[in-house]
């Protein structure tokens, strides 16, 4: 009957433990009752569907459960379910020993946003432990002398289960002289004393084994025995007293060994070996062992080991007091442990957000830190802080949490990495400190163009340069990170001269070396200009631009180039010298030109050959021809001279033409140039366009005779001068030498005029009008009033200029006109159209002619 109801009993109270959990939230914590020494994975509860929360979310919000003095971890949650499971294996004999209440402290850790929830687990006990005495066997020793009823109390079982699963009762086996009365202490424990029921009789039986067995109430039910020996002596009837049946004590943890804590005393009324007395412990549990330390003679009480109030706080030690022969009494020893502040706080890192991105806003979270300390009161009482001098903070949040929190603008390309140390210091005396460095790295942002190391660059190549060669170099620097700070460059679109500035010039994407792609040309192109786009590979992309400035170094190779005489082999430019021309005076000029620049285009005239050396002279930079001496009559009419212009170059390039002078006075001598024949090739329509020029111009001059004859009396005979100067076509100056300044030998002292019509590049023709003093003598000139002559002066003029601009245009032509039927009919037309003007001009203005002086 008794097990059955010790079955009944278990069967409804573990029953009711396994099948429903309870639950009730207090203050938002959730509770479970659970049996001890469940399997790993075992259930729990679901803690997601208890707490309202949805399980999809545990993991995006990392979920996980701490405990609060971080220590072993009996529990996980499952993320995917929300179950709470059982992940360590729970003792209730090694958590909570002889508690009746066995709750276990477990917290559920949520992050963004940081919540913190209570578990209590409440651990039931199972009948896992068998009730277990001190000794195996136990030795009384009873006087012979002792009554009936007198009672001996034997050793308690221990039973590490409680409740029901503690030790129940004892039984006695069947004997003549003992009976067993089981008492309950103030506690609810319960021990057994063995009452004689019949009186010894030593000289009968001097010894009596007995078999004691303690057994518990769990289901199946457990037992232990213990082997008694009874030894019959004679009478003893004085047991051991305590001074009190209490010892209280204080200790402070982590006291020296050897402390002594107290001192037990106990008498006994008898003598001899009746009355020593003899201290032990009656039982210590394991946590206890040598922990410490029972003087049996003394009872004095000492520090054996350890102390720590961290582990246990007060120590509950039953000791006994035996007389020689056997006789005992107990008494409780309660020592209480005071806490001194000999722990530093531990700073846990819950989780860190590594790296961090630069341009992470002000205030943002970056990582979590615990902070847990094992003391009590003041002494766990904790502050943290960051003492340096970085953009983080740490502001408290849930109980012992800390969120790690930027405070200000991060720049990678400033600091890249932090190293933050965090201290926490407790309010204990003295306090103590401890600290965790946590390294933080700074993830790169492309917040950072290319920029050049100059602000423009300068490139210098000479013309004729090969394709392909190196201009210079462009560098940009960028300093973010990888892909960020790649840079690479390229060509802004443009045009150089109405072409894009890609078929000049191309740049190398990795390197910044810019190529020329062709060669260039001076006289093309002296400069330009490019555009160089720097571009980091960053998303979006970053870049900056630079002007690169191409300047083009001038290589002689030009060479020089004669604008008069026109250079032409079968050309017929003739200039007039005066008879009298004096030593000194300007005969003509060589006017030439080079299209290089600096001294490449300095030029030098020289004249090579000459008909007679010593008669003229050329200036070496002018290219002024003058005579070095006075012309005499034995002086040849015709002059041929050929002349060089060479430039200053390196090496020097040069050119020649030939000059034809002819000495004379008078028109009338102006046929003679039949004669000079420089070309021996000259084809029979060349000799007709001469003849029918002379005819032309011999008529002109006829009918001028024949007007002044009638109209005047007295007839002079004037005398032509030429000044020496030479017309010279504009049609002969190319575009490009419009501006030649201080390079050639056109200057501003000798004015060209030209008239060109239609259709010709020398078809017309006009003296030069020349500020050179030392031309000729003013008394060699034409004498003449300046209001009579002024004016018939001018016509004459005209009309001479229209028999010279008719007889010279055949030199002035283009050879391709002077060989063909096209340009002697031409010649024909165009000299009889110029006589009919003249003549109707002349007749016209007749009446206005007076007379010559």
């Amino acid at each position: 009957v008794h097990d059955m109801l010790g079955r009944l009993r278990f069967a409804l109270h573990y029953g009711l433990g396994f099948v429903f959990l309870v639950l009730h939230p207090v203050f938002g914590d959730v509770s479970y009752s659970i049996p001890e020494e469940r399997k790993r994975g075992y259930v729990i509860g679901n803690i997601a569907k208890d707490l309202g929360l949805d399980p999809g979310q545990l993991s995006a919000r990392k979920a996980r459960i701490d405990t609060e003095d971080n220590t072993i971890q009996y529990c996980s949650v499952n993320l995917n379910t929300g179950n709470l499971v059982v992940q360590e294996r729970i003792d209730r004999e090694g958590l909570c020993a002889k508690k009746a209440s066995c709750v276990l402290k477990q917290e559920l850790v949520l992050e963004n946003p940081l919540e913190l929830h209570r578990i209590s687990i409440r651990v039931q006990d199972i009948n896992d432990n068998s009730p277990q005495f001190k000794e195996d066997s136990l030795r009384i020793e009873i006087r012979e002398s002792a009554i009936k009823g007198a009672r001996f109390l034997l050793d308690e079982a221990h039973d590490g289960d409680i409740g029901e699963n503690a030790v129940q009762g004892y039984s006695l086996q069947q004997n003549d002289h003992f009976k067993l009365n089981v008492q309950i202490k103030d506690g609810g424990q319960k021990y057994c004393e063995l009452v004689l029921d019949k009186e010894l009789d030593r000289e009968d039986k001097n010894e009596i084994v007995l078999l004691l067995t303690a057994f518990d109430g769990g289901s199946p039910q457990r037992s232990g025995t213990v082997v008694i020996h009874v030894t019959v002596l004679d009478a003893n009837d004085n047991a051991p007293v305590f001074s009190q049946a209490v010892y209280k004590a204080s200790l402070p943890e982590n006291s020296p060994l050897e402390t002594l804590v107290i001192t037990v005393s106990a008498t006994d009324a008898d003598e001899g070996v009746n009355g020593e007395i003899t201290y032990g412990f009656n039982h210590v549990s394991g946590e206890y062992n040598n922990v410490f330390s029972l003087q049996p003679k003394t009872g004095e009480v000492r520090v054996a080991g350890a102390i720590d109030f961290e582990k246990t706080s007060s120590y509950e030690i039953q000791i006994s007091a035996k007389d020689g022969l056997g006789l005992a009494s107990y008494a409780n020893l309660i020592i209480e442990v005071s806490d001194i502040n000999d722990n530093a706080p531990v700073i846990y890192l819950k989780s860190l957000s590594n790296p961090v991105p630069e341009n992470v806003s002000p205030g943002t979270e970056v990582g979590i830190i615990n902070v847990q300390d094992r003391d009590s009161g003041e002494n766990k009482q904790v502050r943290c802080s960051i003492q340096q001098n970085v953009p983080f903070k740490l502001v408290p949040s849930i109980k012992n949490y800390y969120s790690v929190v930027s405070t200000g603008q991060l720049d990678r390309e400033l600091v890249s990495d932090y190293n933050i140390t965090i201290t926490a210091t407790d309010k204990g005396s003295p306090p103590l400190s401890s600290s965790k460095s946590v390294q933080l790295s700074v993830a790169d942002i492309n917040d950072n163009p290319p920029v050049f190391e100059e602000q423009s660059y300068s490139a210098y190549v000479s013309e004729n340069n090969k394709a392909g060669s190196s201009l210079c170099s462009v560098t940009a620097r960028d300093p973010d990170w990888r892909q960020n700070g790649t840079v690479v460059y390229s060509l802004l679109a443009g045009e150089v001269n109405g072409a894009p500035v890609s078929s000049y010039v191309s740049v190398n994407g990795d390197t910044g070396v810019i190529h020329a792609v062709r060669s260039f040309d001076y006289e093309q192109l002296r400069s330009f200009k490019v555009q160089v786009m720097a571009r980091d590979n960053g998303s979006p992309p970053l870049s900056s631009n630079v002007t690169v400035s191409v300047f083009i170094s001038d290589v002689n190779d030009n060479c020089p180039q004669i604008l008069y005489p026109a250079p032409e082999g079968n050309s017929f430019m003739t200039e007039l010298v005066p008879k009298a021309a004096h030593g000194g005076s300007l005969v003509s000029k060589v006017i030439a030109v080079d299209s290089d620049s600096g001294q490449n285009a300095w030029l030098s005239y020289h004249i090579v050959k000459s008909t007679d050396p010593g008669l003229f002279t050329i200036g070496v930079h002018s290219g002024e021809i003058r005579t070095q001496r006075d012309i005499s009559e034995s002086d040849s009419m015709k002059q041929n001279l050929i002349v060089a212009v060479k430039d200053n170059g390196q090496p020097s390039l040069s050119a020649t033409c030939s000059m034809y002078l002819l000495i004379s006075d008078n028109l009338a001598e102006v046929p003679e140039l039949k004669d000079m024949s420089y070309d021996e090739k000259n084809s029979k329509l060349t000799s007709y366009l001469i003849i029918a020029l002379v005819c032309v111009s011999t008529f002109f001059l006829t009918f001028i005779i024949i007007i002044l004859g009638v109209r005047f009396c007295r007839r002079r005979k004037p005398r032509l001068l030429f000044d020496g100067a030479v017309a010279i076509p504009s049609a002969y100056l190319p575009p490009n030498y419009a501006d030649v300044d201080s390079t050639g030998t056109l200057r501003s002292t000798y004015n060209y005029d030209a008239y060109l019509t239609t259709g010709s590049r020398t078809s017309d023709f006009k003296f030069v009008t020349s500020y050179n003093d030392n031309t000729l003598p003013a008394d060699q000139t034409l004498r003449k009033s300046p209001s009579d002559f002024a004016e018939v002066h001018s016509y004459f003029i005209l009309s001479l200029k229209f028999v010279l601009r008719v007889d010279l245009s055949t030199h002035l032509l283009p050879t391709i006109l002077r060989n063909s039927e096209i340009h002697f009919l031409f010649i024909t037309i165009g000299s009889l159209f110029n006589l009919v003007l003249l003549c109707s001009f002349t007749v016209h203005s007749f009446p206005a002619i007076t007379h010559f002086p």
